[in-house]
């Protein structure tokens, strides 16, 4: 079940919200522990297990790891559980296959693939377990000691399936005690609506370009047509992804809670340092926290440095998927991180113009590596993308694309914002605005078959 469907829009949100806001305080986070688990099952109930064994495995551990600390102990064996389950299950499902692969292929071995599927969510909500855990082991968050509470984190349904990645200490205040106004109602709805607006009116319409262009035989693509084809993905990923993490904060609101912001803006950035401060904030937190501070982050010279930003990069990489172009996605970032802090960074500083292009350019490109995961396609592509083959093809397509794309090219950029801005203090334009804006979207999703939601995969 995703947040732009009918299914969601006009049965599950209405009835769990309704016995939400009708429960007691003190219940509260208890049924929505209950619908949380139902709004999983719904639409993978065969992994449930995982995701509860999950729960009950960091809940255990981390009270552990208190325990063992009362008596002069760091609970180390009880942190290691933590990470061997979680790190574990997100292995078994996501990579043996790949690892399988790649050592017949190395090896000339014969080691089974299993087929498995990815149980939805699961990179989201291993990481974020695994956060609560190193967190109570530093000491940086006591252990939740009510498992209802803990259960309401973990599987909060707003951010479970795709995130924005929730530390515990974002939300443990308002697990324990959380108000709930009709102004925060309202200012979640609003949020919401601006996400499944960006969902389903920009991201799925300039999907389906991408969609067509991917599904052609490349080397009958003309170079225009092949840039227009990614830049359909990159502003596809883009609104796919951030209008989805806005739902998320906006029921998060509904529900009292205030969930960190995962995109802000990153096409306007002039440096793919700036690029990654924008894009998914809470990954790249979550990486910066715990995966490249503890390996010395910049504190041990440029070259470990360096090093630490390609072990970081290529498990992000991975991260998004099992497969080589993920990781050479991940590289391509690092690569440039390493350029510019190396020199680059105070030479993009003296033109906003050429800075700006150069991360475009970049992103771009790194957006190639990212949706065609075939080597022998990937390469097609960046002939028909450089090769300078003329056609007339991209004439259609532009015309028939050409007002989503303006849309998209001005979306992505803090305009709405400014506007909303200004209009704050209006609030019918703004009712009006966000009930042409559902309106529009429940329309397309009556009439339309296309409602993809690109990170499932992930």
């Amino acid at each position: 079940m995703v947040f732009s469907s009918i299914l969601f829009l006009f049965r599950f949100m209405p009835i769990a919200f309704g016995i939400y806001y009708l429960t007691p305080r003190r219940y509260k986070n208890a049924v929505l522990f209950v619908v949380s688990l139902i709004f999983y099952s719904w639409g993978e109930v065969r992994y449930l297990p995982i995701m509860i064994a999950s729960t009950v495995v960091d809940y255990v551990a981390s009270l552990g790891i208190e325990r063992r600390r009362a008596k002069g102990f760091r609970g180390r064996g009880y942190l290691a559980l933590s990470l061997c389950f979680n790190l574990g299950s997100l292995g078994f499902f996501k990579y043996s296959g790949f690892l399988a692969e790649n050592l017949n292929a190395l090896l000339g071995l014969n080691i089974p693939v299993l087929a498995l599927t990815l149980p939805l969510g699961i990179s989201f909500y291993t990481f974020q377990t695994m956060s609560y855990s190193i967190d109570v082991y530093r000491e940086d968050v006591k252990a939740e000691h009510n498992f209802i509470n803990f259960g309401a984190y973990v599987t909060l349904f707003p951010q479970l399936i795709a995130g924005p990645i929730v530390r515990y200490s974002d939300v443990a205040r308002e697990l324990k005690e959380r108000t709930h106004t009709l102004e925060g109602v309202g200012k979640g709805i609003q949020t919401f609506i601006m996400g499944l607006g960006s969902k389903v009116l920009i991201a799925n319409n300039i999907g389906s370009l991408w969609t067509r262009v991917s599904a052609m035989d490349f080397a009958t693509v003309s170079t225009p047509l092949a840039w227009l084809g990614i830049m359909a993905f990159a502003l596809q990923i883009y609104f796919d992804f951030s209008g989805y993490s806005l739902m998320a904060i906006g029921l998060g609101k509904m529900l009292g809670f205030e969930f960190p912001q995962n995109f802000n803006y990153p096409y306007i950035s002039k440096s793919i340092t700036e690029f990654w401060r924008r894009w998914h904030m809470t990954l790249g937190s979550w990486f910066r926290e715990y995966v490249y501070i503890p390996l010395g982050g910049n504190r041990k010279g440029a070259a470990r440095q360096y090093f630490n930003i390609l072990v970081v990069w290529a498990t992000t990489g991975l991260w998004h998927g099992a497969s080589w172009n993920f990781v050479l996605w991940g590289l391509h970032f690092a690569l440039f991180l390493c350029i510019e802090k190396a020199f680059l960074l105070k030479k993009l500083e003296k033109s906003r113009v050429l800075s700006h292009i150069y991360l475009l350019v970049l992103v771009l490109i790194s957006w190639v590596l990212f949706a065609i995961t075939d080597f022998a396609l990937l390469g097609q592509f960046f002939t028909r993308l450089f090769g300078g083959y003329a056609g007339s093809d991209w004439i259609y397509y532009l015309r028939n694309y050409g007002i989503t794309f303006i849309l998209g090219f001005l979306f992505s950029t803090p305009i709405l914002r400014k506007v909303r801005d200004k209009l704050g203090e209006n609030h019918l334009l703004v009712t009006v605005f966000c009930a042409v804006v559902f309106l529009m979207s429940v329309a397309y999703l009556v009439d339309s078959t296309y409602n993809p939601f690109l990170y499932f995969r992930f």
